[in-house]
């Protein structure tokens, strides 16, 4: 089977063309992809291409997405990358249509949903409405970290992006809890604040963690002089909240700029290490506690905060101390950030909600998972 995927949540145009399918135990794995056990044996994710169109550059003035600047780049670049995918795809016949049509930005969600129409009515082909968080969890079935094709159930999923930071249950595919959110920031949008009012430009996440990687690199003795809080880190819930870390960060820099009108170089690397580690922290405190109450076999990470280096590695290291019998995935940072090859992933899990139903497929910029 050829499925075409399509995502338009934010500010990035992606498409996508996987050929998926099932083979037996045993088989050699070719190309790219991941590899899901099934009853009949492993379903594999070939991916023929995978196209990503950023406008970051063109919101970076903004200092975040411009939301009416958005719609119309991605009502100018969907053709453009449609033909692109298809082309490194050489062509393939597709028989499928996965689009997100929520969470995100609604008027960006509805350029990828009626592309994905359009292109149905000419192709003759179902669609499969894809939940755009439930893509960033099965973004791991696509190229694991570990060299395992099956991920083992019950297992917390933790989904950190710019826009969502979540906790969620998941007993199967399909099968979700929502256990805890964030309440205010999320921490991709704390790490954007955070950026700006340190004066590092847009996207804040690389930015940041490029500059706490210098400080950490070039400090014999990394301990860090200014203290950051860790909002919510020890409430029994599993909720989270970082619009108070942003604050602190205003007023420290407020107060250590009185009379020198900016900070030293290192006082903004000192900065960026402080409010990373903060974040990373109560991610990573929350989870463990929520994986271990929960009894889960495992750890699912996704969305674009995901691709953060030092989370990764300090994730993996907590695992392997604190629940070393728990497994760990999480996907190949490509994977993390938007991208439509996870909804190809999404869309061939949910083939039974086909439809050529086309003009009842609506967005919904607050779905839930």
């Amino acid at each position: 089977m050829i499925i075409l995927g399509i995502d338009t949540s934010c500010d990035d145009t992606c498409i996508s063309v996987i050929k998926s399918g099932i083979r037996k135990e045993g088989a050699r794995r070719r190309r790219e992809g991941g590899e899901y056990d099934a009853s009949r044996g492993v379903v594999k994710f070939e991916i023929l291409s995978n196209i990503v169109s950023s406008q970051v550059k063109l919101h970076a003035k903004y200092g975040g997405v411009y939301p009416s600047l958005a719609k119309r780049e991605h009502q100018k670049n969907l053709s453009v990358v449609f033909k692109k995918a298809l082309r490194q795809a050489q062509g393939k016949q597709l028989d499928l249509i996965g689009v997100t049509t929520g969470p995100g930005l609604e008027p960006c969600l509805w350029q990828g949903v009626n592309f994905a129409k359009d292109l149905a009515r000419k192709l003759n082909l179902p669609i499969i409405p894809v939940n755009h968080i439930e893509a960033h969890i099965l973004a791991n079935w696509l190229s694991p970290i570990r060299s395992k094709s099956k991920i083992i159930f019950p297992t917390i999923c933790l989904v950190v992006s710019g826009g969502h930071t979540q906790l969620i249950l998941t007993r199967n595919i399909g099968q979700y809890k929502l256990i805890g959110e964030t309440r205010d920031d999320a921490a991709g949008e704390c790490f954007d604040k955070v950026a700006r009012i340190l004066g590092l430009g847009y996207p804040g996440g690389p930015a940041i963690a490029r500059i706490a990687a210098q400080w950490k690199s070039e400090i014999r003795n990394p301990k860090s002089e200014i203290k950051l809080p860790r909002p919510m880190m020890y409430t029994k819930d599993y909720d989270f909240s970082f619009s108070g870390l942003k604050t602190a960060v205003l007023y420290s820099v407020r107060q250590l700029t009185v009379n020198s009108k900016q900070l030293t170089i290192k006082q903004k690397r000192e900065f960026c290490h402080e409010a990373q580690q903060a974040i990373i922290d109560v991610l990573i405190h929350k989870t463990l506690r929520a994986a271990k109450n929960y009894r889960v076999k495992s750890i699912i990470l996704g969305g674009g905060v995901a691709a953060n280096d030092e989370l990764r590695k300090q994730f993996k290291e907590k695992i392997q101390k604190e629940i070393p019998n728990t497994e760990y995935y999480i996907p190949d940072t490509k994977y993390c950030t938007d991208n439509a090859a996870m909804v190809v992933a999404t869309s061939y899990f949910h083939q039974k909600e086909a439809t050529k139903n086309w003009q009842k497929i609506k967005v919904d910029a607050n779905l839930k998972i």
